[in-house]
Parts: C-alpha cells; sequence; structure tokens
C-alpha cells in the first residue's frame, strides 16, 4: 500500500487533512487547518495500549474493533457529505494503524485517500527544523524597555501602521512578566506554540525588517527557540521611553485584574521573597490589602520592574548601548501616529546605523 503514502511536501495536494489522532494529542498540536475524527478516543487508546503490555494479539483485535466502529461513526456524520472527487490526507501519531486503517476504508468507498509518511511526527520535526533555521532569514528590531513601557501598544501601533511585527506574547498567551497570565486563555501547549510560531515566520517578507519585543528565554511556561533567542539578542534594539506616571497608569490599567484576585496576586508576590526579601515583599503585601493600587504600582515599577530589566537588558542585547530612543505616550497619544513617527526615524538613520545591517 505504499502508493498510498505521501511526504509533507505534497500537503497542498489535498482537499482536506485529517487528524485521526486522540483529541488531547490534537489539542497538543496538530497541522494547521487540520479536522479531528479519532480512531481511538483518549480513554481507548489507554484501553488499547494497557492491552498491549499482557497481550499484542488481543491488543490489535480489540483496537482494530474500536477502530471500525469509530470510522464507522465518521462516515456516517464528519463525512456524510463528502463528493466523491474528495482527496483527504490522513495522518496519525507516525504514520501507522490508526490512520493506515482510515486511508484503505477511505480508499475502498471510492474516496482518493492519503496516509502522510511518518504522520505527526514527520511534521514536528519540520517544524523544529525550522525554528532552527528560519530566524536567521530575518532583520529584527527589538523594542527594549522596562515593564509598563507600552511596548505591546507600540508593537500593535506598528502593526496597524503597516509594518512587519512578531508579537511573541500574543502567541504565547502571556505578557512576559511574573504577574503575566492572562486572565481569559490559558497559555497553548509547546508544541502548539511552536507551530503558530512557524506560521507566523513563514508570512514574513524577507526584504522587511520585523518588529519585536525584547523577551527573554521563556514567556511564562513557553520556551522559545534558541535561534530566535540569538536572532534578537544580536540584533538592533530601539529604547521607548516613558514617563514613570505613564508607566504606572498602564501597570494599574493592564494588571488590574490581578488586583481584585488577591490571594493570587499575594502568592505571586511571595515567589519575589528571595529576591527583595521578606520585609519588602510584606510592605507590598499590606499596599495589596489596603487597596492603594497605585502605590504598589509604583513600587513594583521601581523598585523590582526597573531592576530586573536593566540586570538583564544589557546583559543579553549586544546592540543596547548604540541604540536610538523614542518617547511613547502609550495612554494619551495617537499610538498610530507615534509608530508612524517612530517608522521615519528609523528609515532616516538606516543608512548610517545598525537598522540598515541584517
Amino acid at each position: 500500500m505504499n502508493h498510498q503514502r505521501v511526504t509533507l511536501s505534497q500537503l497542498g495536494e489535498f482537499d482536506e487533512v485529517v487528524d485521526v489522532r486522540t483529541p488531547l494529542e490534537y489539542a497538543e498540536d496538530h497541522i494547521p487547518g487540520a479536522i479531528n475524527a479519532p480512531v481511538l478516543s483518549n480513554e481507548e487508546r489507554v484501553l488499547v495500549g494497557t492491552l498491549y503490555k499482557q497481550s499484542p494479539f488481543d491488543a490489535t483485535r480489540v483496537g482494530a474493533a474500536i477502530a471500525a466502529r469509530n470510522i464507522a461513526m465518521h462516515l456516517d456524520t464528519t463525512f456524510a457529505g463528502r463528493p466523491l472527487n474528495w482527496r483527504p490526507l490522513i495522518y496519525c501519531w507516525r504514520g501507522g494503524k490508526r490512520s493506515g486503517s482510515m486511508t484503505a476504508m477511505f480508499n475502498m468507498i471510492g474516496w482518493r485517500a492519503r496516509q502522510l509518511e511518518g504522520g505527526y511526527k514527520s511534521y514536528r520535526h519540520s517544524v523544529l527544523e525550522a525554528l532552527h533555521t528560519l530566524p536567521a532569514q530575518f532583520r529584527f528590531i527589538v523594542l527594549t524597555g522596562p515593564t509598563g513601557s507600552g511596548k505591546t501598544r507600540l508593537l500593535q501601533a506598528l502593526a496597524r501602521a503597516g509594518a512587519q511585527t512578531l508579537d511573541l506574547e500574543a502567541l504565547a498567551a502571556h505578557r512576559g512578566s511574573l504577574l503575566g497570565a492572562l486572565p481569559s486563555r490559558a497559555q497553548p501547549p509547546q508544541k502548539a506554540f511552536d507551530t503558530s510560531l512557524v506560521q507566523v515566520l513563514h508570512g514574513f517578507d524577507t526584504t522587511r525588517p520585523v518588529f519585536v519585543e525584547a523577551e527573554s528565554r521563556r514567556i511564562g511556561a513557553i520556551t522559545l527557540p534558541i535561534a530566535l533567542v540569538e536572532g534578537l539578542h544580536g540584533a538592533p534594539c530601539v529604547v521607548v521611553d516613558v514617563a514613570r506616571d505613564e508607566r504606572v497608569a498602564l501597570l494599574l490599567e493592564e494588571y488590574g485584574h490581578l488586583l481584585n484576585e488577591r490571594e493570587y496576586f499575594r502568592e505571586q508576590l511571595h515567589k519575589l521573597t528571595p529576591l527583595h526579601g521578606r520585609e519588602r515583599i510584606a510592605a507590598w503585601c499590606q499596599l495589596l490589602d489596603e487597596d492603594r493600587r497605585a502605590e504598589l504600582s509604583e513600587a513594583l515599577v521601581m523598585q523590582h520592574y526597573d531592576p530586573a530589566y536593566a540586570r538583564s537588558t544589557r546583559k543579553h542585547f549586544e546592540a543596547l548601548a548604540r541604540a536610538p530612543h523614542f518617547t511613547f505616550h502609550p495612554m494619551s497619544a495617537d499610538c498610530v501616529e507615534e509608530a508612524r513617527s517612530l517608522l521615519a526615524q528609523l528609515e532616516s538613520t538606516v543608512q548610517t546605523s545598525d537598522f540598515s545591517s541584517r
């Protein structure tokens, strides 16, 4: 049945991509655009796997029966309306029995179904390879500045002004700082983040710069690929300057929801005890308990975020010392107009600075 197997390079030849792995496997990551039609459910896969340790024959027999019932159910529901000339590409974990059984059944029906050689593992390998090679193709411009500088707002404004932007915090569903978890959205699994990042990178024009925020290696629970981190650390920078009162106001706006979840906020503050000591943490917790939001925000800016920024950014970003400064007003001004002003400023210096180099 080798004629029914195709490689990842032929992905664009098919009408639809069908992931027959379990819902849990699919949720962790999948080929973009693929639909999930499990041949085994989460529980059924565990059952068959446990049985296989006792008797491979019995596990295969039971698994085949379960798979046949599930494929029949998908034929009566998910795929009931597919036309005779439909061409699906089917994959499982490594191109084995799960995708093979559905591919064989579909071809008996008359559809020109094909099985992905190597399954999801081959796709995952291609993602890891892309994460290793793609970052070197781009000229990044890194927005630096301590927490509360409005770098994310400036990045979003640059996108609306027509610039190419890479919003890593949006992809990671996290603002990057200790208190950066988003209240309405959990972080994606690492593999799903990697897939999303590759998709974004593939969409960029390599002849134009890509603006991105300065990030550490980790954004919450997500780890950035080494090639990207190295590319950012060596890239030209722009230092975003924001007045202290605007930074405090911005932090209050963006992290205000945490002040309504005081126990969680207190837990996060206590994680900083090794860095700041019990006395300072106690003072911050008192401000939290007394609902002195502006004072707490200013204390975090001055005593935690700014020193942390000075330690990490100056150490890692090679071009920071010669980076131009840009005064930004994230709370009051027209952010898109300010973004256009930054683009004009960089355009005027592109021939005589780091911004003209790859």
